[in-house]
């Protein structure tokens, strides 16, 4: 590549020291004639050109002499060869810059140009248009050649150029290169471009490489850096062209000449051919392609086409068939030797005349191009001919690159990268990826590792639909890769969450692993989220597969590794994916000696191999969105199993992405389209949980509370509020839900509350109470707490020893359970047993119900507040009371409660724990008050004063517990929005109070100044500084203290001021402040009024779940309820089974294998659904209603105009053999006037209608003749056959012969003013002479000896009758040979041959 010598260098000054121009030296006459004249005279250099195509006064004289005489010494030749390198001279260029077209109003057309010299390099070409230009990098090349002047297209070929030249151009990114003139072909490129291509010129890289000279008004070009408008309207009988508008690139070739073409040829192939050298993506090595489109054409195509097909490696020609000329001539050749390479004599002869006649060449030069475009079909394999009035004919983009790739000799992987590169799916689907093509091995998994990273969703579809599996295609290394794919500012936004992630900074060229994107997924998601890649197992495995110093490729090596990983035979499936994502625990229904065992053997294992990586889509999913990859998250989204799941991951990653992008201060159109995606994100979720919960009801409430082992073991409930997700909380399918969960197995539908507070207070009347069946709470999850009443074994027995856990679930209440057992339980059990037992069950389904647990906790803390109320009330004892005992275990044991609630919840590490715990304000409100009261108990144990301290301690303690009541309020329907406006009015005001308190605080102390200037140091300055003014606030002005002499005391210096300051405070905190504060919550009201209901469904969730994993005996007696949780989790984790305790905290359902898979397909049909939806109401939308009708219509269009150009033709065919008719009957007249006068010609009578014949026949000569006629006259045996035909089709007309001869004695009468009547005056159409008129004409004429012009006329086409009647198709001559004679059926055979041969051409225009 060439570089520039100083990379500070400025473009314009680069242009110009490395492109030049070219301009004539010396003077060489292109042509001699005989004037001769020393000096030269100003008649030479005002006619003799150069043969550079100027004029003498047009060449620079600079460092050569003029010329004395135009002719040499005569020591010297007579002529001399100009030549560019000997003749002209290189400077600077002074061409370059804008060029704005002023021949449409329609929309702007500009275009870049450069005058450049024919030498240039076409290296410094290329960083001209890559670097300067900023065109972006071609995937493919396409050149066209054709006819250079103007010629017309038929509309069908027209149609397919325009629209499948610019739509493989756009869909691919291709460049096309052009003569970039406004004639030919180039015309017709830039009339493509106008109607199908864009507006963007860096899209539009549509070059025209044009020769300096062959421009016309180029001067308006010159300038350095500038821009030119310039008008596209040339001289008409100029030589030179126009440039065509709807370019958006021009290199205007120099070579010194003027007027003449071709000399761009050269430097556009040199171009052609770097350009071919570069890569076609940076990520792949295939050259960019080429193809060469033809377009009609001269014979110098024909030399072209032969130099493209035979270059190595070949570039391929497409041809585009019935656009004429030499293009047509190359259809014909190509589609007769299909079979056999050589013609038959008869067609090559025919084929040879029909080259000159083409070309208008003659025989030599005929049978030379004859041979070039033999030689072209040697290499027909690189030749596509396009028929665009075939019916079967593809589409014409589609044909463009199906015949690049299959002109290239490529092969089928380099295929596919072209094919990924233009991204065009359906060419690869087509043409490549088909039945019985052989692949080498791993090319089909990096064309889908390039399909990812290019973010080409269609070849992703392509290769899956073609079986390409993500457990297989995804591993360590290739997932990395996929991270550490170059995406410029994605890639730096990402390292930016590693960082905050990390809390550290990333060196540069840090390479990011699977870990650092785990802490990114945990950090956006935030929460108890556990990414699968920063678990201990894939961490250890990833630092002993880091630690090995070689390694087999992972693609490679795959199945070796599963079958050195199924050697040990004690191992499970489960133990030999260790980082899989669907499960990322070990099972728990193995003993702890078994489990030891294979921790052993998995170590060794690993030590010795890597395992496989069965990642899946959701791995992909993940990564497509840290990418900021839409389209290919959307595709993903579509594919594998958890669909709902995914969705909400993805509406909560970019949500938090936008939210990291507002802090840093990025750009806030990354923020928004961040927001807009995770809003596509949210509203896939909702829908499709709408689709699910029309479908079934019951299992879409399944597909909210399942654990889910891929993302963390949180259910799509959690994930949904994790992501703040209101819209999907607030669905009829999660509310159903919730209420479900709240009320729990109780069946409950009016005067709820009054019936659970009076079971409460009457525990028998539990047993009234009418509960849920199983197949109700089939998709509720149930509470794993230990019950206080035995109840575990009886409902759950232990599994049996070698029976498998996960089969063992109950599809139903997701809990072990044996019907077996129970059954067997019942016939050895006494009846009485077993309604104990049921009653016992009622009992623990009641006290275990959440909504149970909200009324019996509210009522105890109602007693509670009671309680405190009265300690503090009274009068304080020494030591304490037991209403207070009662207060301090209250209190206590909540703190116990709180304590709980912290070590037993979802996130590993005590920092994460607190920090989710104290992320709601309740919690910190508990905690202060907890802590205030302990601080209160402790001083309250000890003397006074610290007594009096802990009971003021315990005033301001209770307001705390007195505010938690409204979280208890917030449960309700109707007071629960109320509360949450509150809240959101108390988090907003910040600002605003901010900015009062800063008024406030410049009048108070400025006020406290003026009027205390003596006062001493106190900390009653602080309390009088801020008192009067902030009650100033709410009204109260103090008047008496308004003016300070009022009341005859001694006024303090400046003490007009207060009053003064007091009134501006007063305008601006009570007038302005106050009011934009009442407005600011008017409008916060109005705004959460709205969408009150959907907050409150949504904080249903903390409320039920809250309740759901609280013990349901209240403080104090909840002590009794966590030294039974203390003893469940000591004997838990002494039997190993701690984890699995911990995994089942929360509103989940644990469904079996089988439940589980109907459960993901249940998913699947219902996204299904969802897009079937779609897709119908996207095809009933009124704009794709329009745009079918639009298409219809362009339909039917079409087909108006075959029928019409139909129609014209038949019309042209009736006007032809009507003249051909009417030929005929003037050749039927001629010969009976013929015949007549033969007949005549023995008689006196004969003579003188012979010699009246001959008068007529004169006088029609000068006159008025019928088109026929004149056929003879044109020349003798010269006479051209094709142009006698022209004249016959243009000139013949239907007029009766009998009427045109009859107009043209008419006229001839009036001019002789003679009467006259011929002998064939009948049969002319004058009827109305009598024959006394007659007799009396003949009586007056008397026959002279002058000559005959008819016999004149006779004669000379009895002369050449032989060669001038082959070339008359219809022109009869008066010739005495008989009819039965030789000549006569020589002539008839004539005219049965042209008859023939002028079928044959019809035959071929209605085929064009």
């Amino acid at each position: 590549m060439f570089y520039p010598q100083s990379a500070a260098m400025k473009g314009k000054s680069w242009i110009e020291e490395t492109f030049f121009r070219r301009e004539c030296i010396k003077f060489i006459p292109s042509s001699w004639d005989q004037h001769r004249c020393i000096p030269v005279c100003q008649v030479c250099q005002s006619l003799i050109r150069c043969c550079c195509g100027r004029l003498m006064g047009e060449h620079s004289w600079q460092e050569s002499c003029p010329l004395t005489s135009l002719y040499p010494s005569p020591g010297q030749g007579m002529e001399e060869e100009w030549s560019m390198e000997a003749h002209t001279r290189a400077s600077p260029t002074d061409a370059y810059g804008i060029v704005d077209f002023q021949d449409t109003a329609t929309r702007v057309c500009r275009a870049k140009y450069v005058r450049v010299g024919m030498d240039s390099k076409p290296e410094a070409l290329l960083q001209l248009m890559l670097r300067e230009w900023q065109m972006e990098r071609p995937k493919l090349l396409l050149t066209v050649h054709g006819g250079s002047e103007n010629f017309i297209l038929p509309p069908k070929v027209k149609q397919a150029f325009s629209k499948g030249l610019i739509t493989a151009a756009i869909s691919t990114g291709a460049w096309i290169l052009t003569d970039g003139i406004n004639t030919g072909v180039s015309k017709y490129v830039g009339e493509a471009v106008k109607l199908f291509g864009g507006h963007n010129l860096r899209k539009r890289n549509t070059i025209g490489i044009t020769p300096w000279g062959m421009i016309d008004n180029n001067m308006d070009l010159i300038g350095r850096d500038v821009f030119r408008p310039y008008q596209p309207l040339g001289n008409p009988l100029s030589k030179r062209a126009c440039l065509n508008g709807f370019h958006s690139h021009f290199l205007l070739v120099d070579d010194g000449t003027l007027g003449k073409p071709g000399g761009q040829q050269g430097l556009r192939r040199k171009l052609e051919k770097h350009i071919q050298l570069l890569k076609i993506h940076p990520r792949l090595n295939q050259g960019v392609p080429a193809l060469c489109v033809v377009v009609e054409g001269g014979p110098a195509i024909v030399s072209t086409v032969l130099d493209y097909v035979s270059n190595v490696p070949p570039v391929p020609v497409f041809v585009f068939e019935g656009s004429g000329k030499a293009a047509d001539l190359i259809a014909f050749l190509h589609k007769q030797t299909a079979n056999d390479r050589q013609l038959d004599a008869d067609i090559k002869e025919d084929f040879l005349g029909r080259i000159g006649d083409v070309f208008g060449v003659e025989g030599t030069e005929a049978a030379h191009l004859y041979t070039l475009l033999q030689q072209c079909m040697d290499h027909r394999h690189s030749i596509t001919i396009f028929d665009s009035e075939s019916d079967e004919q593809m589409a014409t983009d589609a044909a463009i690159l199906n015949s690049v790739l299959k002109g290239t000799k490529a092969s089928p992987s380099e295929q596919l990268s072209m094919a990924l590169a233009w991204d065009r799916a359906d060419v690869a689907q087509k043409d490549i990826l088909v039945y019985g093509q052989h692949w080498q091995v791993g090319s089909l998994e990096q064309a889908m590792l390039d399909s990812l990273v290019m973010d080409r969703v269609s070849f992703v579809k392509l290769l899956i639909d073609n079986g390409m599996t993500m457990s297989r295609f995804l591993t360590v290394d290739r997932l990395e890769e996929l991270y550490n794919s170059p995406q410029g500012q994605t890639r730096r936004f990402l390292q930016h969450l590693v960082e905050d992630a990390k809390q550290t900074s990333l060196p540069i060229g840090y390479r990011l692993s699977l870990i650092d994107m785990g802490l990114v997924i945990e950090y956006l998601i935030g929460g108890a989220y556990r990414s699968t890649y920063t678990r201990k197992n894939f961490r250890a495995a990833y630092s002993r597969m880091q630690g090995k110093d070689s390694r087999c490729d992972s693609s490679g090596s795959f199945s070796e590794q599963r079958q050195r990983m199924s050697l040990n035979n004690g191992r499970s499936q489960q133990d030999l994916h260790f980082f899989r994502t669907a499960q990322p625990y070990k099972s728990k229904d193995q003993t702890v000696s078994t489990r030891t065992s294979h921790q052993v053997g998995l170590s060794s294992g690993l030590g010795g191999a890597l395992p496989p990586c069965p990642f899946n889509f959701n791995d992909l999913f993940v990564w497509a969105v840290l990418q900021q990859r839409q389209q290919m998250a959307l595709f993903l989204w579509q594919h594998g199993e958890e669909a709902l799941a995914r969705a909400i991951v993805g509406c909560k990653l970019y949500r938090s992405m936008a939210f990291e992008v507002r802090q840093s201060n990025m750009d806030d159109i990354i923020a928004e389209r961040f927001k807009a995606y995770s809003i596509e994100f949210g509203q896939l979720a909702v829908d499709v949980l709408d689709c699910a919960f029309q479908q079934n009801e019951q299992m879409a409430m399944k597909l909210l509370t399942s654990e889910m082992e891929a993302w963390s073991h949180f259910t799509c409930l959690q994930l949904a509020v994790s992501s703040c997700h209101r819209a999907f909380v607030s669905h009829s399918c999660t509310q159903t839900l919730l209420t479900d969960l709240w009320t729990g197995p109780l069946n409950m539908r009016k005067n709820s509350f009054l019936k659970i507070i009076l079971s409460l207070l009457l525990p028998p009347a539990i047993l009234l109470l009418e509960f849920k069946s199983k197949a109700e709470m089939c998709h509720v999850p149930q509470s794993h707490e230990t019950m206080l009443f035995g109840l575990e074994s009886a409902k759950s027995p232990p599994v049996p020893e070698g029976s498998n856990q996960m089969d063992s679930l109950d599809a139903e209440r997701g809990l072990p359970f044996y019907n077996k057992t129970l059954c067997c339980a019942s016939e050895t059990v006494s009846t009485v047993f077993v309604q104990c037992l049921s009653w016992i069950t009622k009992l623990y389904d009641f006290y275990t119900a959440p909504v149970v647990k909200f009324w019996f906790h509210t009522m105890s803390y109602l007693g509670f507040l009671m309680l405190f109320s009265y300690v503090i009330l009274v009068k304080m004892e020494d030591q304490p009371s037991v209403k207070e005992w009662l207060v301090i275990a209250y209190i206590i044991s909540t703190a116990i409660e709180k304590t709980r609630e912290v070590l037993m919840s979802e996130p590993r590490k005590l920092r994460q724990k607190l920090k989710i715990w104290f992320s709601e304000y309740w919690n910190i409100s508990d905690f202060v008050a907890i802590l205030l009261f302990l601080a209160g108990l402790s001083m309250r144990l000890h003397g006074d004063p610290y007594r009096t301290a802990g009971r003021t301690a315990y005033c301001l303690d209770i307001i705390f517990w007195f505010i938690r009541v409204l979280d208890l309020l917030a449960v309700n329907q109707h007071a629960g929005p109320y509360i949450t406006m509150i809240t959101k009015m108390t988090t907003n005001m910040f600002f605003i109070v901010v900015m009062m308190a800063i008024v406030l605080l410049s009048f108070g102390v400025s006020r406290k100044s003026i009027l205390s200037p003596d006062q001493e140091p106190s900390w009653s300055l602080a309390r009088d500084v801020v008192f009067q003014p902030y009650w100033m606030i709410f009204g109260e002005v103090y008047a008496g203290e308004i003016d300070p002499c009022a009341e005859g005391g001694s006024c303090p210096p400046a003490s007009f001021l207060p009053p003064l300051l007091q009134a501006v405070y007063m305008f601006f905190q009570y007038i302005i402040m106050v009011n934009i504060l009442i407005a600011f919550f008017n409008n916060i009201y109005f705004d959460m009024a709205s969408i009150s209901n959907k907050l409150w469904k949504y904080n249903r969730y903390r409320y039920i779940r809250t309740y759901q994993d609280r013990p349901w005996l209240p403080p104090p007696l909840i002590l009794f309820s966590h030294v039974v949780l203390a003893v469940r989790s000591i004997y838990r984790r002494f039997c190993g089974d701690a984890e699995q305790d911990e995994r089942r905290s929360g509103l989940k359902l644990y469904l079996g294998l089988k439940d589980r898979k109907k459960l993901y397909e249940f998913e699947e049909k219902c996204v299904e659904v969802y897009f079937r939806e779609k897709n119908e109401d996207l095809h009933n939308t009124e704009i794709n209603r329009i745009r079918a009708t639009a298409e219809r219509a362009d339909e039917l269009c079409g087909m108006v105009g075959e029928v019409s150009e139909k129609v014209h033709f038949i019309q042209d065919s009736l006007s032809e053999l009507d003249g051909q008719l009417g030929q005929l009957q003037d050749l039927s007249a001629l010969a009976v006037d013929t015949i007549a006068l033969l007949l005549a010609s023995d008689s006196l009578q004969q003579e003188e209608a012979r010699l009246a014949q001959c008068r007529r026949v004169k006088e029609a000569h000068r006159h008025v003749l019928p088109h026929s006629w004149t056929l003879p006259h044109r020349g003798r045996g010269d006479c051209d056959v094709s142009n006698a035909r022209l004249l016959k089709i243009e000139a013949c007309k239907s007029t009766p012969p009998s009427l045109l001869k009859g107009f043209a004695l008419e006229a001839s009468q009036r001019a002789l003013q003679e009467p006259y009547v011929g002998i064939k005056e009948g049969k002319e159409g004058k009827k109305g002479h009598t024959e006394a008129g007659e007799e009396t004409s003949k009586e007056d004429f008397k026959p002279a000896p002058v000559e005959d012009p008819s016999e004149n006329w006779f004669k000379g086409f009895r002369h050449g009758s032989h060669a001038s009647t082959s070339q008359f198709k219809f022109g009869g001559a008066r010739n005495k040979t008989p009819s039965g004679s030789p000549e006569s059926s020589r002539f008839r055979r004539k005219l049965q041959w042209k008859k023939e041969k002028r079928m044959l051409k019809g035959k071929r225009k209605k085929k064009k």
